[in-house]
């Protein structure tokens, strides 16, 4: 399961974001297993305006540009934000016990669409993909070369963490900053 947010469509053109680590990982999987569907969520994130073209279809034009036979997608183009891609994903492909589902998303965004998929009784894996660090300790004393480019950091971790907050509280998450479960843990 691939969540939107790397994705669009402008003037018949795939475009991809900064999250396009999304998208090539999912075609890596899908490669990699051929008998799993591939599952890619989104409609678009603007609550306020029409979508004239959504992030499913852009998804859908790349996969099979990229040699993806049809037969293995499964497009949710309805949903607007994370609650709804677990929502709308779920009752798309209505998962059996035993079925292993991989969520595909950037690190950054993992811990709270974790906490939405398993709220809304979807057991899935984590698969982060698109890191922003290399996961040393001299991470923390590298300074950006571009000050925007650090402001544009800070703008998605102060989102994430304003959204995990506002699902923890409206009760979409169990959890304020949920994390992989144990080994052996019950799911």
């Amino acid at each position: 399961i691939v969540l939107g947010g790397a994705i669009g469509v402008a003037r018949e053109d795939i475009v991809l974001n900064y999250a396009a680590a999304r998208m090539t990982k999912a075609v890596e999987l899908a490669r990699a297993h051929p008998e799993a569907k591939l599952v890619f969520a989104g409609g678009g994130g603007n609550l306020l305006s029409p979508i004239v073209r959504t992030e499913a279809d852009g998804a859908r034009l790349l996969f099979l540009g990229l040699g993806l036979p049809e037969s293995r997608l499964v497009l949710e183009d309805k949903s607007r934000n994370t609650l709804e891609n677990a929502v709308f994903t779920r009752r798309l492909v209505d998962p059996k016990p035993g079925e292993r589902w991989l969520l595909v998303t950037s690190a950054w965004h993992m811990p709270r669409a974790i906490g939405v998929f398993r709220k809304a009784g979807f057991q899935v894996e984590a698969f982060p993909v698109d890191f922003l660090s290399a996961g040393t300790p001299a991470d923390y004393a590298r300074p950006y070369r571009k000050a925007s480019r650090g402001l544009d950091i800070a703008d998605d971790a102060f989102k994430e963490w304003v959204g995990l907050v506002a699902y923890y509280l409206a009760g979409y998450s169990d959890a304020l900053f949920p994390g992989p479960r144990p080994a052996g843990a019950a799911r």
